[in-house]
Order: structure tokens, then sequence, then C-alpha cells
């Protein structure tokens, strides 16, 4: 089935709200997409009409079997070409998600998977998140948000809950990146910051607002 580079714009942006919120309403999807409500609604119908969607006016939309299949194959290609691009043209982790928002919408399938072979079937991005398999299997996340972490509990930096760039710039600064191993040392009432202790570096004090951008796992 052939889109148009906006309808499988639309198409994964339901599946991250999804994925986060269950079923999605016309007004987050506007906001994510900046765009009119009234846009949406068009949308949606023409994504209907195709059975990609499960929408009823006023009750939300849901991507149906097919529509969460492709929205399979988009996301494996968006994350698939960040890891090249990380890994082989040694752009930054912070400069690569604008290129493969238009990477993404190539639509050969022998590329894809020779890409895939080319970089050793990676299981996840350079932001930690997993990318699907050829038949749209992902590894389950084991993680939880750092600020939920108790003080003197270990962790391992597992992924990052935003492609900001800015917010990645900061992460690179401070030297916090995936795989990065710290302690939560204490928690400040006062403004919710935390002070963790990095392995590589010794303690630093980091924000409520970026700790809670990073998920990690015990250790």
């Amino acid at each position: 089935m052939h889109l148009t580079v906006s309808e499988e714009n639309y198409i994964k942006a339901i599946f991250h709200l999804q994925e986060a919120d269950g079923t999605v309403s016309t007004n987050q999807l506007a906001a994510n997409i900046h765009t009119k409500p009234a846009s949406v609604t068009d949308m949606l119908k023409k994504l209907t009409s195709k059975r990609l969607l499960l929408y009823k006016p006023y009750q939300g939309v849901r991507l149906s079997s097919e529509g969460r299949k492709l929205a399979l194959e988009i996301v494996r290609k968006h994350r698939l070409w960040e890891s090249f691009l990380v890994d082989k043209l040694q752009f930054g982790w912070d400069e690569v998600h604008e290129v493969a928002e238009e990477l993404e919408h190539i639509s050969s399938k022998k590329l894809v998977d020779k890409l895939d072979q080319f970089l050793g079937n990676p299981r996840f991005d350079p932001h930690g998140d997993p990318i699907p398999d050829s038949n749209g299997v992902m590894v389950s996340l084991r993680q939880v948000n750092l600020l939920d972490l108790k003080p003197l509990t270990r962790a391992e930096v597992c992924s990052v809950g935003s492609q900001s760039p800015e917010l990645l710039e900061l992460l690179k600064h401070k030297q916090i990146l995936i795989g990065t191993r710290l302690e939560v040392q204490c928690k400040f009432e006062f403004d919710h910051s935390l002070e963790i202790q990095l392995e590589a570096r010794g303690n630093i004090t980091i924000s409520q607002q970026l700790a809670q951008a990073l998920f990690v796992k015990t250790i």
C-alpha cells in the first residue's frame, strides 16, 4: 500500500501516542503534529477508509492491526537510520532525528533489511529505543524513571524519553549517555533535583526536568 509522507507521519504519531496513552484523541494528535483538529479529522477519515485506523468521531482513534504493522515498519526504518548515522557516519545523537525523519520514508524493504544486516542487527537505537525486527517484534524494556529510584540505588541509563536536540546536547555535555552507570545520592525537596554519582565523573546535580527524561535499569 502506497502512502504519502504526511499519511505515514500520522500513522507513526498515533503509534507513539497510543503506546503512551491508549486511545488517542483528535486534540492530542493535532498538538503532536502541530496542525488544526479539523485537518486531523479529515486525515483520520482517509486513513480509516484504508483500514489503517479504528476511528469513531468524539471517541478517539487507535491503529488497526494493519496500521500497527505499518507503524512498526516506519519506526524500524527510523531507528535503523539513526543507528547508521551515529555508528557509521559519526553524527551526534542529538543531530540524527530530523535526518532520520526524512530517510524513514524510503520504501525499499530490501534496502532496510540490508541496512539492518550491515549494522549487525542492532536491538536498540542510539537513544536506547528498541528497534523492531523484520517481523515487527521489539525487545521489551524493563526500566524505570530515574526519579523513581531511592537514594543509594545503582542503575544504568537505558533510554531517553525525548529526542529534543537541546536535551540530548545537555546530556552529552554532562556525560550522561546510554550505558552510563550512576548512583542516586539524594533528592532535594526544595526543587526536586537529584544529586547523582557518575562512575566516570563523580557527583553532579541534575534538575527534576532532566531526571524525568532518563530511564534506567537497576544494577
